[in-house]
């Protein structure tokens, strides 16, 4: 009877057993009791396909442009940004170029070494091409036409460009700074009688001061001054003609051609004129 008893016990607890190992089984497909440790775990989501991602366009590169903003209608300043023919048309080069423009404002003087430097990409200050800067530059196509024309008082005994040259004359002349004016003023008449400054507005004043006879420089900045500064008239008889161009480093033949193309297709489509007719009547 004894042995029947503990037959039957041992039974019981190996039965017991296989009950126990059957249930922890079927429980390991169950979720895991959320913890304190899990709580807070933020829950990770498989990386969109290359299909699904949103790729942004890349930000358009930046043209740099040196200038020399005190040479109206070409580039000046307005409600505090520079504007007019050349920063019209720089734009229009940058946008054909897929690019936006940044104009630096500089005295013209420093615009051929900026662009050397690298410091800007171009140069276009209603700058003449002459052979002593294709030295130091390149140029583009030209895209506008220049006259350098002379301004005087309107009591001035200067009457046509002639009487600059005259024998025993010995007039003292204004320009702004490394332009095609004091190139030309300094050749035709000697350092001794060329006063530089900074820009025409100076070389005005100076005129007006009695320090200066005369005035030589572009004939639109020329008419934009006049108007500004009652006294003033410029000649009928030009000082000289010349063409307008972009430089850029010497060597440079990537961009060059680039802007060289960009400025036959803005001449070709009308936009360069429909600028040049927006602030020259």
């Amino acid at each position: 009877m004894k042995k029947l008893i503990a037959m039957l016990l041992a039974l019981m607890l190996v039965m017991s057993g296989i009950a126990v190992f059957t249930a922890c089984d079927n429980n390991t497909d169950e979720p895991a009791e959320t913890t304190e440790a899990n709580k807070n775990e933020t829950p990770t989501t498989e990386a969109p396909t290359t299909e699904e991602q949103t790729t942004e366009a890349p930000a358009p590169q930046v043209l740099k442009m040196a200038t020399n903003a005190y040479f109206q209608p070409y580039e000046f300043y307005q409600d505090g940004k520079i504007v007019g023919i050349d920063a019209e048309i720089a734009a229009a080069i940058a946008a054909k170029l897929g690019m936006t423009l940044e104009i630096v404002d500089m005295e013209f003087d420093s615009i051929i070494t900026a662009v050397n430097e690298g410091s800007v990409d171009f140069g276009m200050a209603g700058m003449t091409v002459t052979p002593d800067r294709q030295k130091e530059v390149d140029f583009s196509v030209s895209y506008a036409n220049g006259v350098q024309t002379i301004i005087v008082k309107n009591d001035s005994p200067i009457t046509c460009v002639d009487d600059l040259f005259a024998e025993g004359a010995a007039y003292k002349v204004g320009v702004q700074l490394g332009t095609t004016g004091d190139i030309y003023a300094t050749g035709d008449f000697g350092s001794e009688n060329v006063t530089t400054y900074s820009n025409g507005n100076e070389a005005v004043l100076a005129l007006l001061g009695g320090s200066v006879d005369c005035v030589i420089i572009d004939n639109e900045p020329a008419k934009a001054l006049v108007a500004a500064n009652e006294g003033l008239k410029t000649l009928e008889t030009a000082y000289a003609n010349e063409d307008y161009a972009i430089c850029v480093k010497k060597g440079n033949a990537e961009l060059l051609a680039k802007i060289d193309q960009a400025i036959k297709e803005l001449t070709a489509d009308g936009t360069i004129d429909a600028i040049v007719d927006k602030y020259i009547k």
